[in-house]
């Protein structure tokens, strides 16, 4: 007998089609970027014959196949093509990819033990491997992100809950960028059945892939809810908006049938703090030999400008609320301290804990100068050296502003902070609400990755070339 509780054939999910299509294109590209890692090191290695492992002589068309299988393979149970961030995890990636090295090394060994692989191939391939994949799927995500801000490729959906959460959902989800919210539904006090096959029918006509519910507790009848949007091929998920828990990367996990929400550790602590400081040391080192020539040079102007000395270092609090000296040129006069209590009044940051003003008499011919391309951030790279900053961050500010923020903004002083950040690349100056910079800051925390680090640092060259909000 049939299950009369549901259509024969129950739809596809909406999005199916994109959602598959763009596994394809991953799985392409992929393929592409690690036959390309494997063909130049089988050029550039040892030849040792070993890529008679699997085939008979890496001249034929066949030889990549098994490669490919197994790397694929892995990413593909690592989650690598899955939804939602999981693809962007680029730590899991290089493990994953780590992995499918070494399990070609096991099999060669097991198939032919008395094989001699060439050692200079494999560690090329495998370091190759992560540089063109990684590289591929970091363009592929700015090219979506950048689409997805023009308003193309994103996920249409559909709101539902009590008044205050609908509209703080459509702001929070507005920000990432990724959503078409097509419509909205307010829950009244008493449901009835009228009012849901109302919704139920109106979201069937918008073709949205995925219903939103803010407010869970006030669904009448949950399952019920459940039940039709999923015959109908559309997804339904919850956004705890009501619930007050930590913003920090969580998994769902099933306890006796007991729904649970787990959290992970905070990003930059232990091993990914000691990532980041390697990537900072190397980097610093690296500027400081390439840029000597122009730190010579702008000291000389900055000499020749004005009177004073060349640096210009002001106390600032950094990681877990300690005090340092933040090295920068001086682009101000050498009382500017004492005038700024003058230009109090003329402060044009909202909550007046930073001092923002568009035409600060205090700044110099030549520092105004620096600033337009903020050149004046370059001896940081001082304090970067010092274990004091981080190439990215949250700024570190005068101990002036410090005092006037609320309880809640020092969680900025939990991980290092930075000479450039999502603050500089989301409009540096042009943000005048310290909320709207602290919010900035708190996303960068949680969302914490080498390669968001990198994407800031590219970014940042684009702002300040433009010269994006700069003064």
């Amino acid at each position: 007998m049939p299950d009369l509780r549901a259509p024969i054939i129950t739809r596809l999910r909406q999005g199916t089609g994109v959602g598959w299509l763009r596994v394809a294109i991953l799985l392409v590209l992929d393929s592409l970027m690690l036959s390309l890692a494997w063909i130049i090191a089988d050029s550039w290695g040892t030849p040792v014959n070993s890529f008679e492992l699997f085939w008979k002589s890496s001249q034929e068309p066949g030889f990549l196949l098994p490669i490919m299988v197994i790397s694929l393979g892995i990413l593909a149970a690592s989650g690598l093509y899955g939804t939602d961030d999981k693809r962007r995890d680029y730590f899991t990636l290089i493990k994953s990819l780590t992995l499918a090295q070494i399990v070609l090394l096991i099999i060669a060994f097991l198939y032919k033990p008395g094989l001699i692989v060439s050692r200079s191939t494999f560690l090329l391939s495998w370091l190759l491997s992560i540089i063109f994949v990684c590289t591929e799927r970091l363009l592929i995500q700015l090219a979506i992100v950048s689409l997805r801000r023009q308003g193309a490729i994103r996920q249409r959906i559909f709101l539902l809950g009590d008044p205050g959460d609908v509209e703080e959902a459509r702001k929070l989800l507005d920000r990432t960028a990724r959503f078409d919210v097509r419509g909205q539904a307010i829950l009244p006090s008493e449901s009835n059945q009228e009012f849901w096959i109302e919704i139920l029918d109106r979201v069937r006509q918008l073709r949205v892939s995925e219903v939103f519910v803010c407010s869970w507790e006030a669904v009448r009848a949950p399952i019920f809810l459940y039940w039709e949007l999923m015959s109908s091929g559309i997804s339904l998920r919850v956004l705890p908006i009501g619930l007050k828990i930590p913003s920090q990367w969580s998994e769902i996990k099933m306890i006796d049938g007991l729904t649970t929400i787990r959290f992970r550790s905070p990003p930059i602590l232990g091993s990914d703090f000691w990532t980041k400081r390697f990537v900072d040391i190397v980097a610093a080192i690296s500027v400081l030999m390439l840029a000597s020539p122009l730190f010579l040079a702008i000291a000389l102007l900055i000499k020749f400008d004005s009177r004073g000395p060349i640096f210009y270092k002001q106390n600032r609090v950094g990681l877990k609320g300690r005090h340092f000296k933040v090295w920068k040129f001086r682009t101000m006069v050498i009382d500017a301290d004492r005038l700024q209590k003058e230009l109090e009044a003329k402060n044009e940051m909202k909550g007046g804990v930073m001092f923002k003003m568009k035409d600060d008499p205090r700044i110099t011919r030549v520092g105004k100068f620096l600033r337009r391309y903020s050149l004046d951030e370059l001896p940081q790279i001082i304090n970067v050296l010092l274990g004091e900053m981080s190439l990215v961050g949250p700024r570190p500010f005068p101990l002036r502003d410090v005092e006037k923020m609320s309880e809640h903004h020092f969680i900025r002083h939990e991980v290092l902070p930075g000479i450039t950040g999502l603050w500089q690349v989301s409009g540096r100056s042009n943000v005048v609400d310290f909320e709207d910079v602290f919010r900035l800051d708190i996303t960068y925390i949680q969302n914490w990755s080498l390669a968001l680090d990198f994407q800031i640092l590219l970014q940042t060259i684009k702002v300040v070339l433009q010269k994006e909000g700069a003064y």
